[in-house]
């Protein structure tokens, strides 16, 4: 026969999909020998059954319960039926999963008109009884006759005004008596009954209702939300009410076994005396800080230190409790791991690392990549948010939180962060031009684009809050309006963005910063110690990197040229460059260029020391460079001293129909030299003044979108040539290596052809997918979460890699390369370099290294960490 109840002495915490989490914790302390109030369990699996028999109680439950309560009320030498000592009870929810608020809870069960007079007698408390019943009709009226709060909430109301009453606890007995009179007319009004007076019927209902409270409209939400099963069920915990109600030896508080802000070992909460718990969360009266509990009673407070002390070493985790003093008497009502800000986690997991209370695989099996990346972004302040409503909602593309004025070019963003105005730049999409503006700004929206667009990836790479493809808002850059649904915000307004959630809200939230604390940087050391292979960073500028190398980045796996080239004086002469009719007019702006290029790189390399770093040589479609509003290109034509038509007809020459897949990256070169001779003669004086300095550099030059051998081959024996040219002028030498990006599907099909001159591949997965798949990554946000909502691609290919189609390309060139040069290393350095299941795939095929954005390191780190975790336990 099915047992459907487990008292709390038959329970443990293993039994937590039986016993809901409630029941198992409590069973659990009880086990350990901490004082807990009576009290059993009804299993998930009799509210299973209550279901499957379209809701009716099972009748082995049914038989089971009056024989439960005669164990409990012998146990507690009380009388839930009888005439002295009554047995008040609470019936509360409890799934496997902890589920706040989302379920229901009953309080002071027993109750009647007859032995609300017992108790009122026996405590010689008959405000304290009176309070407990007129509990009890309003939460059993409202959770099991589904009778609105809102009634009794009226009623109680009216009675404060014509009692002039400015508090419920300043009601007197008589008062309470009045009201319970109230209540049950609204009962019987709205029920058609009279409440129950039978304390056994009482239960009956309220374990039916409490099963019911699983299907809530509020339940199923909290588990679509957080992804949760809808047939696990809910047990039901009955157990002896205690009170802290009854005195000043009584009180009843909540507390953290350390504090869940920092992490730092204290003992935090709050508790009342002379108080019921729900009065600690209410805000009627002002609680007190525990310490003032060690002044108050100081003998129960040490024991009270030592039992959470055993609860936190059991449970091997910061615990949440609730307790209740009743005349002196500690009872311990609730354990649960609690919760806590990303940034204690960390420290806690460090501390209990140290402590020896977790392992090192512990730790990073605890740990979770939404703690990595809430502890290194700002986070608005939650009452704050909680208060408001978002106006428009679009991809969260880089996390963290910001709030600021409005602007909509990268120039007046530049020109009002010079005023230290916070700005936030919308966009309706990005392009490197704008990286000034952005860099200047605390964050970005735009309305077009996806999770790898320009905006996207750039930001992540900064650290700044981004949301992308708004498409619900018209933003007009012309205008200076950002228009939506129910409104307009114009240049200078305020707004606040939320990277991590993709919301949008029209007004200024407070923030919480994010600090790079000392227990952050020891994770990383720990994380380091646990892969297999190699995180690298994506930085641009040297300023990038020294913050990757506080996540213990191990080197640099990307560098992008062409961010370099976007400062003003840069800007200019390259576009004198991509003008110029004649190679003289091109070496006039290429000597102008590489000093900065060599002071770029040489800033790059100080601060990487004698860790790789690999440039890749420039890459995007040169008219990613030429300005597009009609004033900028007028305003070019007179600072290069030609006509404007003579510019409009340049530009016009220069304008491809499919930029993207046309003149860029090696074809450039190829059709321009000079521009990578520039470059890598560049890469090796600045290595050359380094190695004078005493830093040994090992330059990784990058070739990117490489498609054919003979592009390859003439390509470095081209940059061989130039490099030579340096060394030999220097009369020094100087190791480096040559390797190629591969984006292209011909490149893995050819890889092993490609490996005989590349001495590295480094994936570019962002171009590889857009190739593999034909979709524009700038235009894809607009169809794909089509595709993904009807089960026609199981999640963005640019978000995680696609192991059937991308993957199975990749999987095929690290094979073949490997095949021809054995040593060959193979990177990654898309931005799924950082996203933790497509990491844990690349190490799975054979990745010697990962590179992505600096604030992505640390996530990369832990997914590989969990790999090598989970590879170990399989093996």
């Amino acid at each position: 026969m099915q047992n459907y109840i487990y008292f709390f002495d038959e329970g443990r915490k293993e039994l937590k999909h039986l016993l809901g989490g409630k029941g198992a914790n409590l069973a659990e302390m009880k086990r350990i020998g901490l004082p807990v109030p009576a009290g059993f369990t009804v299993t998930t699996a009799a509210c299973l059954a209550y279901f499957n028999a379209k809701q009716t109680m099972p009748p082995t439950l049914k038989a089971a319960l009056p024989l439960a309560i005669e164990r409990l009320e012998q146990e507690t030498a009380k009388q839930l039926v009888g005439t002295t000592r009554p047995l008040l009870l609470s019936v509360r929810s409890g799934s496997v999963h902890s589920m706040p608020g989302m379920m229901d809870t009953i309080l002071n069960l027993g109750l009647t008109d007859q032995s609300v007079l017992i108790l009122a007698n026996e405590t010689n408390n008959p405000r304290f009884a009176f309070d407990c019943y007129r509990r009890l009709i309003q939460m059993f009226g409202n959770v099991v006759m589904g009778i609105s709060s809102a009634l009794f909430e009226e009623a109680l109301t009216a009675l404060k005004t014509e009692q002039q009453r400015a508090r419920d606890t300043d009601l007197t007995s008589d008062d309470l008596q009045q009201l319970i009179t109230t209540y049950k007319t609204i009962y019987r009004t709205q029920t058609g009954k009279d409440f129950p007076q039978d304390p056994l019927q009482q239960l009956m209902l309220a374990i039916e209702a409490v099963f019911d409270s699983w299907y809530n409209p509020r339940a199923l939400t909290y588990r679509q939300l957080h992804h949760l099963a809808d047939d696990l069920g809910t047990a039901v915990t009955i157990q002896e009410m205690v009170f802290g109600n009854m005195g000043d030896t009584s009180a009843t508080g909540v507390c953290f076994t350390r504090n869940p802000s920092t992490g730092a070992n204290e003992i935090f909460g709050e508790f009342l005396l002379n108080a019921q718990g729900e009065d600690v969360v209410a805000g009627i009266r002002t609680p007190l800080p525990m310490q003032s509990l060690q002044h108050i009673m100081p003998s129960l407070y040490a024991t009270f230190s030592e039992r959470i002390q055993l609860l936190e070493t059991h449970y091997k985790d910061m615990q949440d409790v609730e307790f209740t003093i009743e005349k002196g008497q500690l009872y311990f009502l609730q354990t649960r791991n609690g919760k806590r800000t990303a940034a204690a986690q960390i420290h806690l997991l460090m501390t209990f690392l140290d402590e020896g209370l977790l392992t090192a695989a512990e730790v990073i099996e605890r740990l979770s990549y939404d703690d990595i990346e809430a502890a290194l972004h700002d986070t608005f302040n939650t009452a704050a948010i909680e208060a408001l409503t978002p106006f428009a909602i679009g991809l969260p593309a880089s996390p963290g939180a910001a709030t600021g004025q409005l602007y909509f070019s990268a120039t007046a963003a530049q020109a009002a962060a010079e005023h230290n105005i916070p700005v936030i730049l919308a966009r309706q999409e990005t392009s490197p031009e704008d990286i000034a503006g952005m860099i200047a700004s605390e964050a970005i929206i735009t309305s077009r684009g996806g999770m790898t667009s320009h905006a996207a990836v750039v930001a992540r790479g900064m650290g700044t809050a981004c949301v992308c493809g708004c498409h619900t808002l018209l933003i007009d850059e012309v205008e200076k309006t950002l228009h939506y649904d129910n409104g307009i915000l114009t240049e200078g307004d305020w707004l606040s963005v939320d990277g991590s959630t993709g919301k949008l809200y029209p007004q200024k939230i407070p923030l919480s910063p994010a600090v790079i604390t000392p227990s952050f940087k020891r994770l990383m050391q720990v994380l380091s110690k646990r892969t297999h292979i190699s995180v690298r960073a994506n930085a641009d500028t040297a300023t990038d990197f020294a913050q990757a190398l506080q996540f213990e980045a191990s080197g640099i796996g990307l560098t992008r040229t062409e961010h370099m080239f976007f400062s003003p004086e840069r800007l200019l002469e390259m576009r004198r460059l991509i003008l110029a009719t004649t190679a003289a007019e091109r070496l006039v702006a290429l000597n102008e260029l590489e000093p900065h290029q060599t002071a770029d790189f040489s800033a790059l390399f100080r601060t990487a020391g004698s860790r790789p770093v690999t440039i890749r040589l420039l890459d995007p479609p040169l008219h990613e460079f030429l300005p597009t509003q009609l004033s900028e290109q007028q305003q070019l034509a007179t600072q290069l001293n030609i006509s404007p038509l003579l510019l409009t007809e340049r530009l016009a020459a220069l304008k491809e129909s499919n930029p993207m897949m046309g003149h860029r990256g090696v074809r450039l070169a190829i059709s321009y030299p000079a521009i990578y001779k520039m470059q890598v003669q560049a890469i090796v004086k600045s290595a050359l003044q380094l190695q004078a300095e005493g830093i040994t550099v090992t330059p990784e030059i990058m070739i990117p979108l490489i498609g054919s051998e003979a592009e390859l081959n003439w390509m470095r024996h081209f940059l061989e040539q130039a490099i030579d040219e340096v060394l030999t002028d220097a009369n020094k030498q100087l190791t480096y290596t040559i390797g190629t990006m591969i984006e292209l599907p011909r490149a893995c099909l050819i890889a092993g052809k490609l490996a005989t001159t590349a001495d590295f591949f480094s994936f570019g997965t962002n171009d590889l997918t857009q190739m593999v798949y034909g979709f524009s990554r700038d235009d894809s946000a607009g169809f794909l979460p089509e595709y993904i909502a009807k089960q026609l691609l199981p999640v963005d290919p640019f978000q995680t890699i696609d192991k059937d189609g991308v993957g199975q390309l990749m999987q095929q060139a690290i094979l073949a390369a490997k095949a021809t040069k054995p040593g060959i290393k193979i990177g990654v350095c898309g931005e799924l370099g950082g996203e933790p299941l497509s990491v844990a795939y690349f190490e799975k095929i054979g990745v010697d290294y990962v590179s992505c954005s600096p604030y992505r390191v640390p996530l990369a780190k832990l997914a590989l960490a969990k790999a090598a975790l989970l590879n170990r336990t399989v093996n």
